[in-house]
């Protein structure tokens, strides 16, 4: 039969020619686009991909979580320290989908990565969000009698305080997103990060999808230049994993066309490409596996010989007397790594102050007459309240700049602007409440924009189609794949309900419903000030916002209350879960809407984790306190100390003697010092102003450990800033490190239940 003479034939040239037209003129529609809709096309293109919510997808997020949670349970109760290790989810997940990639139905896409990584990340950073490392410790072995404790919780009791405490952080971000992503435009370094290195580890068709959306959005360029004002991060890394970084600008800064470039050049440059992308992930892979075996047998040899934990490397004198010892563990220098040389010398600072000048000046004048390594009566709980009072100061001054900041920089607009709605007796102005522009999208301040600078900048014959600040649209995923507001109202008034109903069934009347209600409410307005330092600086002050609903709560509760120090400690461990699950999603949204993820399927896939990881962790924590002595031993919880010499420090009790006058001047110096850090913010000396968190982080744990980070602090700064490399590499390392230690310190636990021996 004779073909259709409408439609050439399959192979044929007609069909060649047909189908080379037809890719041209779909080319060069896609040029006569401009920036901000071509953004909007790549963010609906990649929304609406199948793979933004997969069962497989959730599935390996969802291992990888569990294995991240039993490593942040066991380093939480060692030193308090946990890492949602987005990045590092990402690379194995990668890794898995790419050895597999033969036998899938459908290709591994960075949607799909987005998810995988979201829903770790929410399973993993579940111990610190729960209490597991703190506050559920100092509940079950801190508790006085006279403070109608210790609380022993059975395990069904801690699955429901898990779930009860999950959920209203994570629904209160949701709304959150279109303030601090769409419209400020914070940088959320971790979460951009995160998406450059997933762009990196697909590359193919995609980067030159990701280009122009970075083109509509913020060009890669300031984007590295943001990335290396906040965490240092080597420009020659973003350089090489922006795939807009090749293309040539113009005197105004704006992208050239690219010249075509003939195929039988492009396919062999193409190819080579490809090889040098897979060659690149397999070498992370590789580099992954291999530190994570080295701590895999570092971690099994410490269980037959323990005494590798504590080595004298200051001599027998200073390791008996005064716990100068350096614990060489893989893991903790994999921190140290990740943490940079900064953090790390500040809490090098914090240990030398702590351990090295106050214990023994405390143990000699007799104000801490026990054994130096009693929590109660020796100088190692004597120093923790100078910590707390150093940790409390930089919480409130940098809390309090997050409230004062907006007042000072948009007090003047805000007035100018009150003052002009009221003379125009403009109500919806004065509330806020603007119409939408441009459709479906809302004003966006042009600064997101390279565009906005190109209209701009035309001749006067275009100026009437100039677009101005106020008229530019917000760029975002279409309204279907957005969480609708009747979800987030019912969810949040379900997820609220149920917390107060799941502290209530556990804790009865030892808490009021006033003050569980209360925590909810500072959880919810403190989670803001939580997102936005998150989003500036790359740090949740969690730890500080739990300290200040325990201040809160102290002013409030009467220490008269035998109960008192019980409802401080619940009280915080409210708010920090809730700031930590805002500030996780908040960061995991980012990272989806650089590469165009749908937050719908992300916030589906983070609810998901958070109840694997609420079960996971109340599972991973009574197997740790169930097999090993709590605290003491491998377990010192020193975090759990921390928190119930707060609640016993702000209801007035506990305190030894000349505490209160050390801690007092301790706090008023870091109060100044916090101020100049806030200060000298992207100048080259706030590095040198010791932070507060990071010096009384090194106060309350024992040298042996901060000696450890500081030995990956100081790699870090060999590897980023004396031989200037990407820290790509380091990256991968110290995650390897840290997971290696974390998983196989499973087998160690079974080691122990079973009784084996060791030295």
């Amino acid at each position: 039969m004779a073909s259709d003479r409408g439609s050439p034939e399959p192979g044929s040239e007609e069909e060649t020619t047909a189908l080379h037209r037809a890719s041209t003129e779909e080319d060069a529609g896609d040029d006569d686009l401009s920036p901000i809709e071509e953004s909007q096309k790549f963010l609906a293109e990649q929304a609406a991909q199948a793979q933004n919510f997969t069962f497989r997808g959730t599935l390996v997020g969802l291992a990888i979580g569990v294995i991240i949670c039993f490593s942040n349970t066991y380093f939480g109760l060692q030193t308090g320290w946990i890492s949602g290790m987005s990045m590092p989810a990402s690379l194995i997940g990668f890794g898995f989908f790419k050895s597999v990639s033969k036998h899938l139905d459908y290709p591994f896409t960075p949607v799909e990565n987005v998810l995988v990584q979201t829903v770790a990340g929410a399973v993993g950073t579940m111990p610190l969000g729960c209490g597991f490392v703190g506050v559920i410790p100092a509940l079950n072995y801190l508790l006085k009698p006279e403070e109608n404790g210790p609380l022993q919780l059975s395990a069904s009791n801690l699955i429901l305080w898990s779930l009860g405490i999950c959920f209203f952080g994570v629904v209160f971000a949701v709304p959150l997103r279109k303030q601090v992503i769409i419209r400020e435009k914070l940088k959320f370094p971790s979460g951009t990060a995160t998406a450059l290195i997933i762009s990196v580890l697909h590359g193919g068709g995609d980067d030159a999808k990701i280009a122009r959306h970075e083109c509509g959005l913020e060009t890669a360029r300031r984007k590295s230049a943001d990335i290396f004002r906040s965490r240092s991060r080597s420009q020659d890394m973003l350089r090489r994993s922006s795939s807009i970084s090749g293309i040539p600008r113009d005197a105004a800064g704006n992208f050239q066309a690219v010249p075509t470039v003939p195929d039988e050049v492009a396919e062999p440059h193409k190819q080579g490409l490809e090889q040098g992308r897979e060659g690149d992930w397999k070498t992370k892979i590789r580099l992954l596996v291999v530190a994570f075996g080295i701590s895999a047998v570092y971690t099994l040899t410490s269980y037959f010989i323990p005494q590798i934990h504590d080595l004298p490397v200051f001599g027998l004198a200073l390791a008996n007397n005064w716990l100068w010892t350096l614990n060489p563990s893989p893991a903790y220098v994999g921190q140290g790594i990740i943490m940079g040389p900064a953090t790390t010398l500040h809490m090098l600072l914090g240990a030398i102050v702590g351990w090295g000048i106050l214990s023994p000046l405390a143990k000699r004048k007799g104000w801490a007459s026990g054994p130096v390594d009693d929590w109660q009566s020796g100088s190692k709980g004597w120093i923790v309240w100078v910590s707390l009072a150093i940790m409390l100061a930089d919480s409130i001054i940098s809390l309090g700049w997050l409230v004062l900041r907006p007042l000072i920089l948009h007090g003047p607009q805000w007035y100018i602007k009150t003052r002009e709605n009221v003379r125009r007796g403009n109500i919806w102005g004065l509330l806020g409440l603007h119409t939408p522009q441009g459709g479906s999208y809302r004003v966006l301040d042009s600064s997101e924009y390279s565009a906005s600078h190109r209209l701009r900048s035309r001749s006067v014959s275009q100026s009437k189609n100039r677009v101005e600040k106020d008229d530019i649209p917000e760029i975002d995923v279409p309204p279907a794949h957005l969480v609708p507001n009747h979800v987030v109202v019912a969810l949040l008034t379900v997820s609220v309900l149920f917390c107060v109903l799941a502290i209530r069934i556990i804790f009865g009347a030892l808490i009021p419903f006033y003050a569980i209600f209360l925590a909810i409410i500072l959880a919810l307005l403190l989670s803001i000030m939580g997102v936005r330092a998150l989003g500036e600086t790359d740090l949740n002050p969690v730890s500080g916002i739990s300290k200040l609903t325990q201040l809160v709560f102290a002013l409030i509760v009467p220490s008269s209350n035998p109960n008192a120090v019980t409802i401080n400690l619940l009280a915080g461990a409210i708010s920090e879960s809730g700031a930590l699950q805002a500030g996780d999603m908040m960061q995991d949204l980012k990272t989806g809407h650089l590469l165009g993820a749908s937050p719908r399927a992300q916030f589906y896939g983070q609810m998901i984790g958070s109840t694997v990881g609420a079960v996971a962790s109340a599972g991973v924590y009574k197997l740790y306190t169930s097999v090993y002595r709590v605290p003491g031993g491998l377990f010192q919880v020193p975090t759990g100390y921390v928190w119930i010499f707060t609640a016993r420090l702000v209801t007035g009790k506990g305190l030894p003697h000349m505490a209160w006058q050390w801690a007092l001047g301790a706090g008023l110096i870091f109060a100044v010092l916090t101020a100049l850090r806030i200060r000298g913010q992207g100048r080259w000396w706030q590095a040198w102003v010791p932070g507060g968190i990071a010096v009384a982080v090194g106060m309350y744990n024992t040298p042996s450990f901060t000696l450890a980070r500081t030995i990956g602090g100081l790699v870090s700064w060999y590897w980023r800033w004396y031989r200037k490399r990407e820290d790509t590499p380091v990256i991968v390392l110290a995650s390897g490190l840290i997971l290696g230690e974390g998983l196989v310190s499973i087998l160690n636990l079974i080691l122990a239940s079973m009784r084996v021996p060791h030295l």
